[in-house]
């Protein structure tokens, strides 16, 4: 198949695109190659087929044969949960839970804080088809205090679905903070953050991760939220409201069997289904009711959804099911894209859909009890039939959280909601959809003998089994606007077109034929002249608009494609003027964008239109109309040094006219091919009913109405993945036309003419139907020749790694086939094929212009069984008519290369020709003789004739033979005695024999040479072929491996550049000081200057006033930049100075990118962006990478003056060009190549060795120069080392590993060192590193080797099990040999600066000036000279350094090593042997495992030193141990609080008071929380403390973590290492006796980064919190000791932060030995105590609580009922008195009265008892009562005026 990229159906978007053949037309090209096509520009292998492109009555088939979806993929999915922010909760205890679909994770959980650091690291592996994989939802959560009993309480939520994290550029998000809602409360708001990085790899994807070393803490979390881009940072809740009106069409379920047991019982038929719907959308699930028994539901109901908008889930998955007692089955399943949509443009909408029908596909309608195809109805894979339709519409409101009567729940909800009218979705129109089958070839040998018939259906219609639906749906649909409609027929058509076919029945099926036998694969149908056809009228909702204007914008972007596609071969096969075609299909672009705005506005008051269609229309005209300005502004731009970032742009109109041409609301459902053997379905077609759907205008037409298709048949479901997918079940050649009955008149006209019309006589008089059956009258007869050249890279079909291939060329009715050519994969048949008498039907002149396709396959011939399909591809032939001369420009054909499929992979390349003669009346003698070479015999294959076969020259191909390595065994037995054979074009050279592999594996002859003719077009060179055999004993050969070079290219010698005698005629001096700056600066430092010109360049760091500077510096008052102190240094200095360069760097490039894009899209046009999904707002990230910019500059100034080396963020190979300078090495395959998806991941497991060596080819003439010191036997490889074995001392230095697989249960590892490099292994076991995924390891390893016996390295980092065997992790191998030898130097890298002591000393045993003075002798350079004042001269080039070196004891030395370390750093920049040396440097290498192909399972940053053992010895390794943490002690003072909101109100005494204390702890040790005492009875918030914590901790300085082991459970064998941020928590406390102490509020200090305190407590604010950015920032590891005020805060109710208090706190950092030295007591306890605070005193506190109790209670709180009490006792001694006295006076007046007597007797009683019996008592209580009434006074004024008194207040 030609190389050119199109795409097929909607579900090829995920696959890769197949690939279409190209038909350009040759005047076109004439044109843009300017005058006429020159013979050698199409010779170049033009790979687009020269016919001319006329008539265009066959439409482009589809080479990809197998389904791309559906089929399962490995994922893996990683989330690392970095920490966790602003919690809304009071002194929480939270943990994080990640789940993935139904996979639950959890972290630890952290106690009582709002910010919980976590960094846990958690990997979700999946093996499902990529649309499931992308529809599952990311959940993250916070959950409070959970634990075994508890489930715990949410805080809150964030989901997002996998496919929005794919769809981000490297597939992930890193370090963004993930904002947290409550999914029960939509009104809270934001409820926290979460930090984490989310990363999804599918099988093959690398990811680019920044660095992990350092994380710095500053974060602007507003402004790194995890969001994709685009998406606004404040997202709103919102109500997703999905109306579902009603269905048709359902398939019958359950019909035959049930139906009739059903009927037997109940006695009545029903319809046998009870469908309901179900929505899945965001995590969440709703369904309808169930209608029962119903095939034509109505529901009327909405399902409500909230989410927030916009929605980070993007699809929508509506099923219809079937509800059952025992499981409910799907039926149909449709998946709503958001984003097709709604448009988030400025004049965007939000989504919006309907009313409208969508229609479902899956499985076919036949009932089975067990359906095979199950998963096509739920979704998974391409439908194979119709299901059903469905009504539905869609609407979203934003919701206004503060009006009250919104519900604040998220449930799903559903409603009932008003029918909807008949005409909403559009009216009812009759289409007429006719089809005619041309050919039906190459049907699958299986099915050969029983007869065969097709059949079409659209919808439900043409269905044998739904044949009963018709008459209903259109009685039902037709009646009510017949007549309208018959009047609209009599105006708009033809006369011939009057007939009333009313009654026209369908014919769907073609009549069954038994197929006839093409060759021993396929079969095909004898249709000769007479081709069956099918007719169906169905009727449905008339929306052609939509498709009409979906059409024109995918006509507008196939030709886009196409012309993309010419580019692309055109700079491929490197013609001229690419940039002249490339302005021509811009041109055609915004002609093509043009012609759509005037179109698509027609049709505007049709019915049923939507709130859809009018927003699409307005974003397509919009969009289409930008694309055009922006291409026709960007094709004056295109210049010859343009073209790719041009053609790059372009692409990406491309994806945005795709994007915009899927319609998201169906109408006509999508046509059904099946064919069907002896009544069962076999294969299948699916054709969207937009490609065939016909208009009047041309650019709306559908790209296939009208037109002869040729379809490849499939088999449906899983069974056609893999190799059952790939064999074609039949090819048939159909015409389609689909359109309005009344437009019928039209349908026939794209059938190729000459022929007549068979119609189903009705009997006379009645209107006759449409035919059903074409007799062609007209027949041409041909003969097709076939030049099959050759073919390369094919696949492996045999255990031995090769195969036998032969092609198998199909056309027509015809097949041939090549001669076999035994083990190899780059077969050279050299062979021309002819079919006589080919009998094609049609006009001559439509047949020139439009031939059909050849179709060539390609096998693997074996000995038993049958061939084995190695893969197809298509071609068509260049037509010669009768009348028409042989020659220039079209004929001969030239050969062209063809890309071969297998499936949806390449599978290799083809180069062949093909044409097509008429034979004209004089039979054969008209046609052009057969010349081909004759000197060959090869019977009665005839060879490719001369005309189109290449021409040929003479070269010389030069082999070296260096090794073979890693030769594994072959049939059991090792490989002792093996030889290398190069073959090439029929010619070749045998190496020299191992004689023993074991004990040298190196070749005794280097070089070898033989001489070939080959092609004089370097794109047709054959590849070359290198075979390995073992020789055994009695001269057997074994097959070892073998592998095919493809491209020579690279390997062909083009003599020296005339340019570079030129070097010696000027002196370029090259100024370089000594302390280069980090390597981005210095790029834009050194200017290269053209080699001609006489210059001095100056290369200047800041360093020369960087002195200045640093003079300054220490006079100023900034105590932050003070010089380094050369004795704290480490290698570690070294190593974070350098990543903090590598990350600044990447933030600049980043920044420069963001840039040149902002640039490049302002020169375009100022019309919108050109990515699809991608969002308008680009200026968010101009804007960010501008404040990146200027983070970066100012730290530049800051950073001290490190030696630093390079961090490489991958493998040291990568940028090194693999290291295959001079020696490349070919991997060696054997075994059959994979049937998996990617072929390139499977190879792996077929290398079976290496070999090593290079080749070297050129055109032989007889003026070859000779240098003089060159060795004849060498050949072209002058100046290379001999291969004798070396023996070398391998240093490997491993510093740590990142983001390792886990391995154990509870989600870590415990990783150890593995290294392995010939027959030594090391173990590094009993230094495993407990729980922990990112081990810091910090090791060099010391191993010998030989080379070339032990030349492959392998690390691998394995899990330390307690019982079982170790698991590995990862692993990664690297090739020492390849290092060792290559001229970048790699043994060593070379240091950036010379030391002889210190942290930078220099690693080398040699020293720079001996590198140098090595260097130039190998490359024969004049030089190295050195001259006075720091100059050294080498070739032409002077450069400049610094010559005086310190030694240990400061005394200063003359050396020359500067100046030699300043040339081998700019080593490249010298002429002829310049190369880039390979510097100082850390790689970083991914880890992968054998079982788990293609996909990182961590990395591993190392080095690897490689030192010749002939060559002094190397120095002791260096000392990268990693950094003790040193020990510390942080002391903190409590001295005060104030304003300290008052907690608790007295129960007595209603005042407001706390009883305050101050608790704090350091991050991460919350068991060690230390609390002061209580300072009681505040009742203004003051607290007195004198209270000392003090924190011992270990603390590593460069990374800025404390570090803390501890075991993880009671159950935990070892301690594990945490790594946590210094962070001290102080929070303020009221203590309480009885209850649980109530947390009043908080600060949290980071000891990096605080604010300073604040002076008084006035001058502390909330600010100090809230605002954090604009306040001046302390460390404490710098200031050592700082004292002041900082403010406590809580969030109250609205969940704000509110200030609850003031600390005044003392911090004092004390290194460990400061802190032995002048110990400290806890509290105010003994050594340094501190006094005692001046607090109120308390002893009387006892006494006067009850009296203020007192008080309260009398005067305060029961005052009236106190009042009450008085005056009723006043009242009652008034009473006493009166009775005490009434009876003396009354006796006293009255006489002794008896009456009176009663009366006066308990008085008299009263009285003798007061009065006489307890006289003393009566005036004791008396006494005690006043007493007492006096002391209630004095209590009553005493309290204030003592409180007045001892508060001072």
């Amino acid at each position: 198949m030609k190389r050119s990229k199109h795409r097929g159906n909607k579900e090829d978007k995920n696959g890769d695109e197949p690939a279409i053949l190209e038909t350009e037309n040759l005047d076109r090209q004439g044109m843009f190659m300017g005058g006429g096509p020159d013979p050698d520009t199409i010779s170049l292998a033009s790979v687009t087929a020269v016919t001319t492109n006329v008539s265009n009555k066959r439409s482009k088939p589809d080479i990809k044969m197998e389904p791309s979806s559906g089929r399962p993929v490995d994922y893996q999915v990683s989330v690392t949960v970095i920490e966790a922010r602003q919690l809304v909760g009071l002194n929480m205890d939270p943990m994080v839970c990640v789940e993935i679909g139904e996979d639950k994770k959890y972290t630890s959980m952290k106690e009582s804080t709002n910010c919980p650091y976590y960094n846990e690291y958690f990997v979700f592996d999946f093996h499902v088809p990529p649309d499931v994989m992308f529809d599952k939802i990311l959940k993250v959560s916070v959950i409070h205090s959970k634990n075994l009993l508890r489930s715990g309480t949410l805080v809150g939520t964030f989901k997002l679905d996998v496919g929005t994290i794919y769809s981000q550029p490297e597939h992930q998000f890193y370090h963004k903070w993930a904002l947290l809602s409550d999914p029960d409360d939509i009104t809270a708001g934001c409820k926290g953050y979460v930090k984490c990085d989310v990363a999804v790899v599918a099988k093959g994807d690398t990811i680019k991760t920044p660095h992990k070393a350092n994380e710095s803490e500053e974060d602007d979390i507003e402004g790194n939220l995890l969001l994709p881009e685009g998406v606004p940072a404040e997202r709103q809740w919102a109500r997703y409201y999905l109306k579902i009106y009603r269905a048709e069409g359902l398939p019958r379920m359950n019909t035959s069997i049930m139906a009739n047991v059903k009927k037997a019982f109940i006695g009545e038929n029903k319809d046998l289904v009870d469908p309901y719907v179900q929505v899945q959308f965001a995590g969440q699930k709703g369904k309808t009711s169930v209608q029962k028994s119903c095939y034509e539901p109505i529901w009327n109901e909405q399902i409500v959804f909230t989410e927030m908008f916009p929605p980070l889930c993007k699809r929508m998955k509506i099923q219809i099911r079937d509800s059952d007692k025992v499981n409910d089955v799907a039926m149909g399943t449709h998946f709503l894209d958001l984003r097709t949509i709604s448009n988030d443009g400025d004049k965007g909408f939000l989504p919006t859909l309907g009313p409208a029908w969508v229609n479902m596909y899956g499985s076919t309608r036949t009932y089975t009890l067990m359906d095979e195809y199950q998963e096509l109805n739920e979704g998974l894979g391409e439908g194979v039939s119709f299901r059903a339709r469905l009504l539905i519409s869609l609407g979203v409101e934003i919701l206004d959280p503060s009006s009250p009567d919104i519900s604040s729940s998220t449930e799903v909800q559903v409603e009932g909601v008003p029918n909807i009218s008949e005409t909403a979705t559009g009216k009812v129109e009759e289409f007429f959809l006719f089809g005619s089958f041309l050919e039906a070839t190459m049907i699958d040998r299986k099915i050969g003998d029983k007869p065969i018939n097709f059949e079409v259906t659209i919808g439900y219609y043409g269905n044998e089994i739904d044949g009963a639906v018709q008459p209903k749906t259109k009685g039902k649909k037709g009646g009510g606007d017949g007549d309208e409609e018959e009047t609209e027929l009599i105006h708009n058509s033809s006369e011939d077109e009057m007939e009333d076919d009313g009654d026209l029945t369908s014919v769907a099926t073609t009549p069954p034929m038994k197929p006839v036998i093409t060759d021993r694969n396929y079969f095909h149908l004898p249709y000769f002249e007479r081709k069956p056809c099918i007719y169906i009228k169905s009727y449905w909702q008339d929306q052609r608009r939509r498709l009409y204007n979906a059409n024109i914008i995918d006509n507008i972007a196939d030709k886009l494609e196409d012309g993309l596609n010419d580019v692309h071969e055109i700079i491929k096969t490197e013609k001229t003027y690419p940039e002249r075609r490339l302005r021509g299909v811009l041109e055609e672009l915004s002609q093509g964008c043009n012609q759509f705005l005037s179109l698509a506005n027609k049709d505007q008051n049709q019915s049923g239109r939507t709130k859809l269609d009018r927003e699409r229309l307005k974003l397509c005209l919009s969009e289409v109309e930008a694309v055009g300005q922006q291409a026709k502004a960007m094709r004056s731009q295109v210049k010859k040094s343009t073209v790719r970032d041009k053609l790059k742009l372009a692409q990406n109109f491309l994806s945005k006219l795709r994007f915009l041409a899927d319609e998201p609301q169906h109408s006509v459902p999508d046509i059904f091919l099946w064919m069907i053997s002896n009544g069962k379905r076999i294969a299948y077609a699916r054709v969207p009913s937009k490609d065939i759907l016909y208009s009047s205008i041309d650019e709306e037409k559908g790209k296939d109405c009208g037109k002869v298709k040729t379809i490849f048949l499939r088999i449906p479901g899983k069974k056609g993945f893999g190799p059952a997918g790939w064999t074609v079940q039949s090819k048939i050649e159909i015409y389609l036309w689909l359109g309005l009955n009344r437009q019928r008149k039209d349908y026939l006209n794209g059938l190729p003419n000459g022929f007549e019309e068979n119609k189903l006589s009705k009997g006379p008089g009645l209107p006759a139907s449409p035919p059903i059956s074409l007799t062609y009258m007209m027949k041409q007869i041909f003969q097709l020749r076939v030049h099959m050249y050759q073919a390369r890279s094919l696949f492996a079909a045999d255990s031995t790694g090769l195969s036998d291939p032969f092609a198998r060329v199909f056309f027509s009715t015809q097949s041939q086939v090549t001669e076999i050519l035994a083990e190899t994969l780059c077969p050279t048949w050299d062979q021309l094929l002819v079919f006589e008498n080919v009998e094609l039907f049609g006009e001559a002149c439509e047949l020139r212009d439009d031939p059909p396709i050849i179709v060539i396959e390609i096998y693997d011939q074996d000995t038993v069984g049958k061939a084995d399909f190695m893969g197809r591809t298509f071609a068509k032939p260049v037509v010669k008519m009768a009348d028409e001369h042989y020659g220039p420009p079209r004929f001969p054909p030239q050969l062209e290369y063809y890309q071969i499929y297998r499936g949806n992979c390449a599978a290799g390349e083809m180069l062949a020709a093909f044409e097509l003669l008429q034979i004209g009346p004089n039979g054969k003698a008209d046609l052009p003789p057969i010349d081909g070479p004759t000197d060959m015999d090869r019977g009665p294959i005839l060879p490719v004739p001369l005309g189109i076969r290449p021409v040929l020259s003479k070269y010389r191909i030069e082999v070296l033979f260096w090794g073979l390595r890693d030769l594994k065994r072959v049939n059991l037995a090792q490989v002792d005695r093996p030889r290398v054979d190069i073959e090439c074009a029929g010619k070749g050279v045998q190496s020299s024999l191992i004689s023993n592999y074991k004990k040298n594996p190196n070749f005794s002859t280097l070089v070898k040479w033989f001489e070939v003719d080959l092609p004089e077009n370097e794109l047709l060179h054959p590849p070359l072929n290198i075979r390995v055999v073992d020789c055994r004993a009695f001269g057997r050969y074994t097959l070892v491996g073998s592998n095919a070079v493809t491209t020579l290219r690279k390997f062909i010698y083009r003599g020296a550049d005339k340019q570079a005698n030129n070097w010696s005629t000027t002196e370029e001096i090259i100024v370089v000081n000594m302390e280069p700056e980090p390597g981005y600066k210095k790029m834009e430092t050194v200017v290269k200057l053209d080699s001609c010109s006489e210059a001095v360049v100056k290369v200047e760091d800041d360093d020369k006033d960087g002195k200045g500077k640093k003079k300054k510096r220490k006079k100023g008052d900034e105590p932050e930049e003070e010089d380094l102190d050369e004795s704290m240094l480490d290698w570690w200095s070294k190593y974070f100075a350098s990543i903090e360069t590598l990350t600044e760097a990447l933030k600049a490039q980043e920044a420069a990118l963001s840039d040149s894009e902002d640039k490049e899209e302002m020169d375009i046009a100022d019309g919108g962006d050109i990515k699809p999904d991608d969002s308008p707002v680009k200026g968010t990230k101009k804007g960010r990478g501008k404040k990146k910019k200027q983070v970066v500059e100012p730290f530049e100034k800051k950073k001290p003056k490190l030696d630093e080396l390079k961090v490489y963020p991958k493998e040291l190979e990568s940028d090194f060009d693999n290291f295959e300078d001079w020696l490349h090495t070919f991997n060696l395959f054997r075994g059959k190549g994979g049937d998996d998806d990617d072929q390139n991941v499977t190879d792996e497991d077929r290398i079976v060795g290496k070999f090593k060596g290079s080749l070297c080819m050129y055109k032989v003439s007889d003026d070859m120069s000779r240098d003089m010191s060159f060795e004849s036997n060498m050949g072209m490889f002058q100046n290379i080392p001999h291969n004798d074995p070396i023996n070398v001392l391998v240093r490997i230095y491993v510093i740590r590993a990142t983001d390792l697989h886990p391995a154990d249960i509870n989600g870590k590892a415990d990783p150890y060192i593995a290294i392995k490099l010939g027959k030594t292994e090391i173990k590094d076991k009993e230094n495993y590193i407990s729980k922990q995924l990112n081990p810091l390891f910090g090791k060099s390893f010391d191993v010998e080797a030989t080379f070339p016996m032990d030349s492959t390295l392998t690390v691998s980092i394995y899990d330390w099990d307690l019982v079982g065997t170790d698991d590995l992790i990862g692993e990664t191998k690297i090739d020492l040999e390849n290092r060792f030898y290559s001229k970048h130097r790699a043994t060593c890298g070379i240091a950036c600066n010379y030391a002889i002591h210190g942290y930078n000393v220099w690693r080398d045993p040699m020293k720079p000036t001996q590198i140098l003075a090595k260097l130039c002798k190998d490359g024969k350079l004049d030089g190295p000279h050195y001259g006075p004042g720091g100059r050294v001269k080498v070739e032409n080039r002077v450069f400049m350094a610094p010559t005086e070196i310190e030694d240990e004891n400061g005394l200063k030395k003359q050396t020359e090593e500067h100046l030699a370390v300043t040339v081998l750093r700019h080593w490249e920049e010298i002429p002829r042997a310049g190369c880039k040396l390979v510097p100082e440097h850390v790689e970083t290498r991914p880890l992968l495992h054998p079982d788990k192909p293609g996909i990182e399972q961590g990395r591993i940053e190392m080095w690897v030193d490689l030192f010749p053992k002939e060559m002094t010895a190397p120095g002791p390794s260096l000392d990268i141990s990693p950094r003790k943490p040193k020990k510390f002690e942080l002391r903190v003072i409590v001295w005060n609080t104030d304003e300290v909101v008052l907690e608790d109100d007295d129960i007595f005494t209603g005042e407001k008071s706390s009883d305050i204390f101050v608790r704090g702890w350091l991050k991460g040790q919350q068991e060690d929380k230390q609390d002061t005492d209580v300072h009681y009875h505040s009742i203004t918030g003051e607290g007195n403390f004198n209270w000392r914590f003090v924190y011992p901790f270990d603390y590593l300085m460069a990374e800025e973590k404390i570090v803390i082991s501890k075991k993880e459970s009671m159950f935990a064998w070892d301690e594990t290492e945490y790594k946590i941020p210094a962070r001290l928590n102080l929070q303020v406390w009221d203590a309480d006796h009885f209850s649980a102490d109530d947390f009043l509020g908080a600060i949290e200090l980071d000891l990096n980064r605080f604010p300073r305190g604040a002076k008084t407590p006035k001058q502390c604010t909330i600010e100090m919190v809230t605002n954090e950015a604009e306040m001046p920032m302390v460390s404490i590891f710098k200031q050592k000791r700082i004292k002041g005020w900082w403010p406590f805060v809580a969030r109250n109710e609205e969940d704000e932060f509110e200030l609850t208090g003031k600390v005044e706190a003392e911090l004092h950092l004390l290194t460990g030995e400061e802190a032995e030295k002048s110990p400290a007591g806890e509290g105010r306890n003994e050594p340094d105590p501190l006094e005692k605070p001046n607090r109120p005193d308390i002893a009387l506190l006892w006494f006067l609580i009850p009296f203020k109790a007192a008080k309260h209670l009398v005067c305060d709180q029961y005052r009236w009922l106190t009042i009450k009490i008085v005056t009723a006792l006043l009242l009652l001694a008034i009473l006493g008195l009166f009775l005490y006295n009434m009876p003396g006076y009354m006796v006293k007046k009255i006489r002794p009265d008896i009456a009176l007597l009663w009366f006066l007797i308990p008085f008299k009683a009263a009285k003798h008892l007061v009065c006489d019996q307890y006289r003393w008592l009566t005036i004791k209580i008396v006494t005690a009562l006043l007493l007492l009434a006096i002391l209630g006074l004095f209590l009553y004024n005493m309290p204030g005026y003592m409180v007045k008194k001892m508060l001072g207040a």
